[in-house]
């Protein structure tokens, strides 16, 4: 957003993260991170990131520090989330993203869908962020317990 951009009830209802901040620091990405990008729609990129880091955009052997998977109904997100925490350091995060309902686009996920199939999972939800205008996301850390 420009500087000196007045924000009103319209401007804050049709920004995406009218912060300012970059995805990237949205995300807690940091230049140490291996970061995977998981189901990414077409052309997307996640502005910010510290130089040197490009995303994985599939899963391989290594630990990632920072995931950012787009789950676009239950299913999707039902059957990546076990694999992606495999995929995950201790200490590391898992963005959920999934479509707004603001977006148009068909989904039968929301924020507490998402809550519902990570917390059995030894998971819990610290924070949510716009990703863009089409998805929301909701932050997964393994509780410290299981760590």
């Amino acid at each position: 957003m420009p500087p000196g951009t007045v924000l009103t009830i319209e401007t804050m209802a049709t920004t995406p993260g009218y912060s300012g901040k970059p995805l990237a620091a949205k995300l807690g990405i940091k230049p140490e991170h291996a970061v995977l990008l998981d189901n990414g729609p077409a052309g997307f990129t996640i502005e910010g990131l510290p130089d040197g880091i490009r995303p994985a955009t599939r899963a391989g052997r290594t630990e990632y520090d920072v995931v950012l998977a787009f789950c676009p109904d239950r299913a999707r997100l039902a059957k990546r989330l076990p694999v992606l925490l495999e995929r995950t350091t201790r200490a590391g995060m898992i963005w959920i993203a999934w479509p707004k309902r603001s977006s148009g686009v068909p989904t039968d996920l929301d924020e507490n869908g998402v809550r519902n199939l990570a917390l059995p999972l030894g998971v819990v939800d610290v924070k949510v962020c716009a990703v863009d205008a089409t998805w929301s996301g909701l932050k997964l850390v393994r509780r410290l317990a299981n760590r």
